[in-house]
């Protein structure tokens, strides 16, 4: 079968012939539909993330949609090593396939699930948005960023706060649901103005922050208070990315001043919650009100693929 075959860290895997897979004992054979090309995809094959693969050959991709051979249609994640999800045929525990409902097409629901039940987890189970709060998504551009816009809103968010440098993506974010766009490369002092002028007096209920780094930091300057007032409603900051930078400087006078906690994504969340998150992203792609841009790429050309920078959408590979 052709795979795209990593032989070593830090290279780009190229479309081979790699050994067929065979199903031990609670596994399944995937044949392959499609499987998306993230970016925790590109970090482990450079070595950048803490599971990257020891021993190779080995095929790339965690994830993605097939037909089992009882031709039930199935998403899957974490196929056993070496073998990977962009390949024509790959294997994994049954426990971790779930069937993909029917109005939703294969390159769509290989695009969505992982960014989807993402974006999901953060914001129902992490942050407990509740109907009627306020929404800041930091780095609102990117994939995840553009979904996390959208389920903010079936969520009951009131207002949603998109912030994002990639100002043709911003500028489209409207018709996905932001009442307020916030463009973050302009000089820290309007940047911080901006926040200030886009919290309100209320504030915001839950920042969501793809970005951290720089921009954070002077996010949290511009909400941090210069004087003594009453406690108002808590902002609940989840740090989910680091596209921007992997630290930030932070003064206690941030934490002091205002009703302000700030959570981590804390890791894998429980199974039962994960289904059930998996299963709405579903349902609302099937209906459309959860959507996704994608482009779709022949596994012939991964390594043209692997190069390339698509801002705000997701390519999937299709054997």
């Amino acid at each position: 079968m052709d795979a795209a075959v990593l032989r070593a860290l830090g290279q780009t895997p190229r479309c081979e012939p790699f050994v067929e897979p065979v199903p031990h004992e609670d596994e399944v054979l995937v044949h392959v539909r499609a499987a998306s090309l993230k970016p925790v995809d590109r970090q482990m094959a450079s070595g950048a993330h803490f599971a990257h693969p020891r021993e190779f050959p080995v095929v790339c991709g965690i994830d993605g949609v097939g037909n089992l051979d009882d031709g039930s249609r199935v998403f899957f994640g974490g196929p056993r090593l070496p073998f990977g999800a962009m390949a024509e045929r790959t294997v994994v525990a049954r426990a971790r396939c779930m069937p993909v409902p029917p109005g939703v097409d294969d390159v769509t629901a290989a695009a969505i699930a992982n960014p989807g039940v993402s974006a999901w987890m953060t914001l129902a189970w992490r942050a407990g948005l509740k109907a009627g709060e306020t929404v800041l998504i930091q780095g609102a551009t990117g994939v995840t960023g553009k979904l996390a816009v959208q389920i903010s809103k079936i969520l009951g968010a009131s207002r949603v706060v998109a912030a994002g440098r990639n100002e043709p993506v911003l500028s489209t974010l409207h018709d996905l649901g932001a009442d307020a766009t916030l463009r973050l490369g302009q000089d820290d002092a309007d940047l911080a103005e901006a926040f200030i002028h886009e919290a309100g007096d209320a504030g915001f209920s839950v920042i969501i922050d793809y970005l951290w780094g720089h921009p954070t930091e002077v996010l949290l300057a511009a909400l941090t208070r210069q004087e003594f007032v009453p406690a108002g409603s808590e902002t609940r900051l989840i740090e989910v990315g680091e596209s921007a930078g992997p630290s930030i400087s932070l003064p206690a006078s941030v934490l002091r001043s205002r009703a302000l906690t700030i959570l981590g994504t804390a890791g894998v969340p429980p199974f039962d919650l994960l289904t059930k998150a998996f299963q709405d992203v579903m349902e609302h792609a099937a209906c459309g009100t959860l959507c996704i841009d994608v482009e779709q790429v022949p596994l012939a050309n991964i390594e043209e693929a692997w190069r390339r920078d698509t801002p705000g959408r997701r390519l999937v590979i299709v054997p």
